[in-house]
């Protein structure tokens, strides 16, 4: 069918305007053929059109059931809209229709991870590495997972696997330097949040955690340093100006560190008037 190959070359070149139109012409001609909805609802998709996407994509997979392709694109609209329940719904069904997709399963461990099913999603990551040993932030997604659950020791061995593959990415060097802070590795945690902030230095976090793990550590110049960028950075972390008024503190600037405290009692209070779950500490 010429429209197919029509259809499939505006997707292919992003001409996402004429991969619309074309497809809208080819599905009022062949309303039954679900490969043309299928096309049209990614047309719209890349288009921005959400909404008109999932019609097209909902009634392919009505037409084509066993067609593992069409949830699989379904779930892609579903996260990027962050409805991750009807995600994982597809995204089950694409594995059941096609087993052995690593990607499938990384993407279904998102969904759970999102949807607090995290012992799942732990489950999904661990499938997906042992499809694709090599498969990208693979370790990364199963070490967030261990650490959403409070177990920063299998945290680290997954971060460190990733980092291990020469992988650079500033939310592996920040998550590990997260994980060995929590658990008093300082002497490491201390480089892998260094290389976070060199990869991204506007990251707030890292530049807390940071001030936090060199204050810890006794290096108090350089933790008020850091702790104040991560006030400029974030000014609604009250941890920050906590740590920042103790590290003030230690170094003799009682008076400083007064007027820090205070700042931080003000910021606390109004975290504390729009409710005790609005509190996210960095």
């Amino acid at each position: 069918m010429v429209w197919r190959g029509l259809l499939l070359s505006y997707l292919r070149g992003k001409q996402t305007a004429r991969a619309v139109a074309v497809g809208q012409e080819a599905v009022g001609r062949w309303p039954e053929e679900p490969l043309l909805r299928h096309w049209l609802g990614l047309a719209y998709f890349q288009s921005g059109q959400s909404e008109p996407a999932i019609e097209q994509l909902q009634r392919a997979e009505e037409l084509a059931p066993n067609e593992p392709d069409i949830p699989f694109d379904l779930a892609l609209v579903y996260l990027s809209l962050r409805q991750d329940m009807p995600a994982a719904e597809k995204l089950e069904r694409a594995i059941q229709l096609r087993p052995g997709v690593a990607i499938a399963h990384v993407l279904l461990g998102r969904a759970y991870q999102n949807t607090n099913r995290t012992l799942p999603a732990i489950e999904e990551f661990k499938t997906a590495l042992r499809l694709a040993p090599e498969l990208p932030l693979g370790h990364y997604h199963l070490g967030f997972a261990y650490e959403s659950v409070g177990n920063n020791p299998e945290a680290i061995v997954e971060y460190k696997k990733e980092v291990a593959r020469k992988t650079v990415n500033v939310e592996v060097s920040y998550r590990l330097g997260h994980a060995l802070l929590e658990t008093g590795q300082l002497g490491e945690a201390i480089p892998n949040l260094r290389q976070a902030i060199s990869l991204r230095p506007d990251h707030p976090k890292a530049h807390y955690d940071l001030g936090k793990a060199l204050f810890l550590q006794g290096e108090t110049a350089e933790a008020i340093t850091v702790l104040r960028q991560a006030i400029t950075l974030n000014p609604n972390n009250a941890d920050a100006y906590y740590q920042l008024a103790r590290a003030l503190e230690k170094s003799g600037d009682r008076q400083e560190a007064r007027k820090v405290f205070q700042q931080f009692a003000e910021v606390k209070k109004r975290q504390e008037k729009k409710g005790g779950m609005a509190y996210q500490p960095d």
